[in-house]
């Protein structure tokens, strides 16, 4: 296995991950809106750009990630086990397809966004 080289590399772990999330009847519902409104390639893209911006330093994403999470925690609240299957798919996802320095650092990364989200998301 190779490590993650390229925002290509992380568009495919975010199709990877989202097959295995949208699975999930724990988690799944909090992407309902984003799959009624058919804008799953959309935030895919989104969220690439984050991890891209992440991982490489690239300056595709300008946006608060934090925000619309947090506007989604007042409709359908996030509790701690919905972090600790976001994290658990991640990992696999990056785990089953990656090895290295970048896959490594996406998945403490994730495991420190994961974290404060939660955080804030409680304290909200």
């Amino acid at each position: 296995m190779t490590d993650i080289q390229n925002r290509e590399n992380i568009y495919f772990i975010m199709s990877e991950f989202y097959v295995k999330l949208l699975k999930d009847d724990l988690v799944k519902h909090f992407f309902d809106d984003i799959i009624k409104n058919n804008h799953l390639e959309e935030h895919l893209n989104t969220i690439t750009d984050f991890w891209n911006a992440i991982l490489f330093n690239a300056t595709d994403y300008q946006r608060n990630a934090m925000h619309p999470h947090l506007v989604l925690n007042q409709i359908k609240p996030f509790k701690k086990e919905h972090f600790k299957r976001w994290l658990l798919h991640f990992n696999t996802t990056i785990d089953e397809n990656f090895k290295g320095e970048k896959s490594e650092m996406a998945k403490t990364r994730a495991l420190s966004i994961a974290t404060v989200m939660e955080i804030k998301m409680m304290n909200s």
